[in-house]
């Protein structure tokens, strides 16, 4: 499974432009304000790119001529950055709700394997606002990882955590990537999270 991504379009006063292609982890880099979440954002059909092509593997989900699949049918397990995790549900019930959302032929992670890889069975009783930011990153890609997804898009998932949090995230990162090999698209302005986690790098802006 791999990336391939032409797009363009005007957000505000940048024209935000990416092209690439690959699997791996492939790093969207630039300064804060060039437009790397745009691109994610296009990529997973929150913004519609005025030209271009989005597709992963052998499906095309966005061509300007065509084609524009609706957010929640392109399989994307999308992190934001600040977890967004539902705050009325206890962890163990925000995974399930990430399961729920796939269709039984998409899922092809078990929750107790996804449970261990995080290592987070400690907190599974606990309610969000109980948790560090580490572990709040942490319980949204399992949540996202159980949705079934063809790929992951990572929206600077290292950003406000201490340097301890910062080690816990990398490791789980680095992990998917190594283990289930799943592609992952990753922005950030981080030259240190570039050195250890790229397969391939994206300059925007």
């Amino acid at each position: 499974m791999s990336f391939d991504v032409d797009v363009t379009r005007r957000v505000g006063e940048t024209q935000v432009s990416a092209r690439f292609s690959g699997s791996g982890l492939i790093v969207l880099f630039g300064p804060s304000g060039a437009g790397k979440t745009s691109v994610l954002n296009m990529v997973a059909g929150l913004l519609t790119p005025e030209r271009g092509h989005v597709r992963i593997g052998a499906e095309t989900l966005f061509d300007a001529a065509a084609i524009n699949v609706p957010p929640e049918r392109r399989r994307l397990g999308y992190v934001f950055q600040d977890s967004r995790l539902f705050p009325h549900l206890r962890v163990r019930e925000n995974l399930r709700y990430g399961h729920r959302l796939a269709r039984s032929e998409d899922r092809w992670m078990d929750y107790d394997d996804t449970v261990r890889l995080l290592d987070i069975a400690h907190l599974l009783d606990r309610w969000p606002k109980g948790l560090s930011g580490g572990e709040a990153r942490r319980v949204a890609i399992g949540r996202a990882l159980l949705s079934g997804p063809r790929a992951l898009l990572l929206d600077e998932p290292l950003s406000f955590l201490d340097r301890a949090r910062r080690e816990e995230v990398l490791h789980v990162i680095e992990r998917i990537r190594d283990t289930l090999k799943l592609p992952i698209l990753y922005v950030t302005h981080d030259e240190r999270e570039v050195e250890r986690l790229a397969t391939q790098i994206i300059e925007v802006g």
